[in-house]
């Protein structure tokens, strides 16, 4: 099994948190909030009813469950084990039958099944790995022609660094302190270039605010910190 894109570090901070991956007060608050908001934009964009998806570093499977209620088949795939049971758990605990978990590495499957997939997901993981332009070309790659790629990440610039890590993580405290590393981080435009020399057509881009007032996450057109981008596959 392919795994050399994998920060061990990065896997055992999210598998000591596994067990609190469905609690919405929990550390992992924020992935439930901005859930309905991303499941949305790719239901805008992509249409998930009768589609084969892939969500890749689905962790303890919150969107992946979201998004089997409309699609045909959803397989979510991680490296870290402990999530991956979190998520096998809720999802027979819900009855939902049409999700599958695997524990491999993006690389793999995209040599195991390539084309496979009509939609494939990949949010809040590309900072998180050594290298981000090896799962974008291996997204390319498990995606049929003509299909959908959605990646969501942090951008890098001064202006993120204050929000994302000192707010959020530090005064805010929305994020446990050190889950961010700022040098991983990556501006829009160097996504932008490894998804063309995959293979992938930029369609959109969306940034994600946060009023710290009213609690509340938002799409926004400012990509400033937290961006979506939504691609696909040339025929």
């Amino acid at each position: 099994m392919m795994t050399s894109n994998v920060d061990a570090q990065e896997l055992a901070k999210f598998s000591e948190l596994a067990h609190r991956w469905w609690d919405p007060t929990s550390e992992f608050r924020p992935l439930h909030e901005i859930n309905p908001l991303r499941l949305a934009w790719i239901e805008e964009l992509a249409g998930l009813d009768g589609k084969a998806v892939l969500d890749v570093g689905c962790g303890g499977g919150i969107l992946a469950e979201s998004m089997a209620a409309r699609a045909a088949s959803v397989l979510g795939i991680d490296l870290a084990g402990k999530p991956l049971g979190v998520a096998r758990l809720h999802a027979l605990e819900r009855g939902v039958t049409n999700v599958d978990y695997r524990e491999v590495a993006v690389e793999a499957l995209a040599a195991e099944q390539p084309r496979s997939f009509d939609v494939v997901t990949c949010m809040e993981m590309l900072e998180h790995v050594p290298d981000p332009s090896s799962v974008v070309a291996a997204c390319s790659r498990l995606v049929r022609p003509g299909g959908w790629v959605f990646f969501s990440t942090l951008n890098r610039n001064p202006k993120s660094f204050v929000q994302a890590i000192v707010g959020a993580e530090y005064v805010l405290g929305l994020l446990p302190r050190g889950t961010h590393e700022y040098a991983k981080f990556m501006r829009p435009s160097e996504l932008a270039r490894w998804c063309r020399e995959g293979g992938l057509l930029l369609e959109a881009t969306r940034g994600l605010g946060y009023n710290p007032l009213t609690r509340r996450y938002r799409l926004t057109d400012d990509t400033g910190v937290n961006y979506l981008v939504a691609c696909r596959k040339s025929a």
